[in-house]
């Protein structure tokens, strides 16, 4: 018996793929910051491109599961940028410029790349000097799941780093990926 196969993920007019969860924002990152934090969420940024194999893993894969899906909407403002995309986005720290270049700024080279924003950010910050965590690149449901949770746990103010943390939930859990 084969499982049977993931939904094609729908893209919008710029190739990203939709999603119930994005947030469509002026991408001022102050303000978003803002509704985040209005809302009880934590602020997410999620970088994509335009025809990224690995994107659509997540999409079709990793971001549908259940409890994934479930936590991305309830927990998470998720604001998406374009890795070359041309869209003005304003910085913690007022500078604003297309997302290109702030994926530039901030030294982001692989898509998908997830950046989870503190509940407060210092105004002379940038993004990238402020994130808690970044998740570079497409993983597995388990270690999706696990980041979001650790992060949701503030897991980054506690001794034990994200690796041993999904390590042990995993040992616990009784999974492998």
């Amino acid at each position: 018996m084969t499982a049977p196969a993931p939904a094609l993920a729908e893209l919008d007019d710029n190739g990203l793929h939709v999603a119930p969860w994005v947030e469509e924002t002026f991408l001022d990152l102050r303000e978003d910051l803002a509704d985040a934090n209005a809302n009880d969420q934590r602020l997410l940024i999620l970088f994509e491109q335009r025809g990224c194999i690995y994107c659509r893993d997540m999409h079709e894969n990793v971001f549908p599961r259940e409890d994934i899906a479930t936590m991305l909407d309830d927990a998470f403002f998720v604001v998406r940028l374009n890795l070359h995309g041309s869209l003005e986005v304003t910085d913690f720290d007022g500078e604003a410029m297309s997302e290109r270049d702030i994926a530039r700024r901030w030294g982001i080279l692989f898509t998908p790349t997830l950046m989870f924003l503190p509940e407060e950010v210092g105004p002379d910050q940038t993004a990238q000097q402020a994130a808690v965590a970044t998740m570079p690149g497409a993983f597995g449901g388990w270690t999706t799941f696990n980041m979001l949770t650790w992060v949701q746990e503030r897991g980054y103010e506690e001794d034990e780093g994200f690796q041993r943390y999904h390590a042990r939930m995993l040992e616990e859990m009784g999974v492998m990926e």
